[in-house]
Formats: C-alpha cells, sequence, structure tokens
C-alpha cells in the first residue's frame, strides 16, 4: 500500500523521526553518533534549519524543527544528513547499501 501523500503545511513544528535501514543499529558509536550532530548543524548553516531539539539514539533520531516558510529547507537537510552520514559510516565500516 502506498504512502499517504505529505501536506506542506508553513509555519508549523514539525516532529520528524528517521530509522537506520532495516532497523539496525547504526549509530550505536559515539564517532556516528557525532557525526550525525555535525551534519545536523551544517544543515543549520547551509539551508537554515530552525531546530527546537534532537534526539539520536542506537537506531533512529527524532527532530523538532520549524519551517520558516521556505519549503525545501527540511527536506535538502533531512538529504544531507542522512547522505553525509551514511556515506562517513560506508566508508569508514567498508560497507555498502543505504543507512
Amino acid at each position: 500500500m502506498a504512502r499517504a501523500k505529505r501536506h506542506y503545511l508553513p509555519g508549523q513544528v514539525w516532529h520528524l523521526t528517521h530509522r537506520c535501514h532495516k532497523r539496525e543499529f547504526l549509530l550505536k558509536f559515539r564517532k556516528d553518533r557525532q557525526s550525525w550532530m555535525q551534519w545536523l548543524y551544517e544543515a543549520k548553516k547551509r539551508y537554515g534549519l530552525v531546530i527546537f531539539n534532537y534526539t539520536v539514539t542506537s537506531n533512529h533520531i527524532h527532530l523538532l524543527v520549524l519551517d520558516a516558510g521556505d519549503r525545501h529547507v527540511i527536506p535538502r537537510s533531512m538529504q544531507l544528513l542522512a547522505g553525509r552520514v551514511g556515506q562517513e559510516h560506508n566508508r569508514r565500516k567498508n560497507r555498502k547499501g543505504a543507512f
């Protein structure tokens, strides 16, 4: 069954979750969690992401962010985070595939 289409509501606070591929514990090491936090800060600098709070667990993250009106800020930020953290993790662990 297909996922329902996401509705865009500008100026809202969003609770986002992102789970590691296959629910694996890919963020169990401090180095991986720190890498994720560094890329979150980079997304904030690059795109102006407004972050209220976040939690990083060993296999998923939670983010509370504000959509300040540009509908591309949140998707671009999440793409940067998932892509770069995944690349670093895969390179370090000599692994291929989704993060």
